[in-house]
């Protein structure tokens, strides 16, 4: 018995990281404000059909799925301008044949104060966040609603995610993913938007400091 298809329209979107590129779908990909960034093909187990399917490629060396696109980062082995029709189109006919892009978010993929190891701060002068530095802070509210409210958006048009961490001692921590990780404009995009926009409104941040989820 033939299977039906689900009619799905992709299309390919530039981001600010010319490493990654952005491909929007008609539909969700995943649960509603759920988000999850997969690093090799080990990581994505049983937990996403089209990743585990996108790392067949051999250029693909990350997939980060939100709401309704994938961000797809390549080597520097070939330029989007040779794979990115391909790319697109077998995304596009994936998702006709199957309902299910991400069936779940392995918890390995959600950091939390117990699985959280911190990478080498971006530069030697910033100050460093280990896992017992995640604590509540009577800032913390005020700092997500600002990140969601100001930033979220914005970061999720370029096919990225931003995560609050932690604050601690006049400090925001926040983690990077998807488009967001590894581009070349997003310390420009931290501290002259980010970092501006908290220290406006809560006089006690001094600084954020982001690290690549």
């Amino acid at each position: 018995m033939e299977t039906k298809k689900i009619p799905t329209a992709v299309y390919a979107e530039m981001t600010p990281n010319p490493s990654v590129m952005k491909f929007v779908a008609d539909r969700m990909l995943i649960n509603g404000g759920e988000q999850v960034q997969y690093t090799s093909k080990e990581s994505v187990g049983d937990s996403s059909p089209l990743a585990d399917e996108l790392f067949n490629f051999p250029f693909v060396t990350q997939v980060f799925v939100s709401a309704n696109f994938v961000s797809v980062t390549k080597d520097d082995s070939l330029g989007w301008e040779m794979i990115v029709q391909q790319l697109r189109e077998y995304i596009r006919e994936w998702l006709t044949e199957n309902e299910v892009a991400v069936a779940f978010v392995p918890e390995s993929a959600v950091v939390t104060s117990e699985n959280f190891t911190p990478p080498t701060a971006p530069s030697a002068n910033q100050p460093q966040l280990s896992a017992e530095d995640i604590i509540p802070s009577e800032f913390d509210a005020q700092i997500k609603q600002l990140l969601d409210d100001f930033v979220r958006p914005a970061v999720e048009q370029d096919g990225g995610a931003i995560d609050f961490m932690a604050y601690k001692e006049g400090t925001v921590y926040v983690t990077m993913r998807g488009a967001c990780s590894g581009c070349p404009s997003s310390m420009q995009t931290l501290k002259g938007g980010i970092e501006n926009l908290l220290k406006t409104h809560i006089q006690q941040v001094e600084e954020v400091v982001a690290y690549e989820g």
